[in-house]
């Protein structure tokens, strides 16, 4: 009965050793950086801000 004892024991503890041996996910990956949509009408904004400037000279 005694050996029974321990052989359940034994078994119970590498049972929850096993178990508990979970594998950790890698982190996630940084968000992206925002999109910033100035590419497009920075040559407008120029141009305007140039003839606008020109106007103001001329004035």
């Amino acid at each position: 009965m005694n050996r029974k004892k321990y052989l359940v024991l034994i078994v119970a503890l590498l049972c929850t050793y096993i178990m508990s041996g979970q594998v950790v996910p890698p982190p996630a990956p940084p968000p992206p950086p925002p999109g910033l949509p100035i590419n497009g009408g920075l040559v407008f904004l120029l141009a305007s801000g140039i003839l606008y400037g020109i106007k103001k000279a001329k004035d």
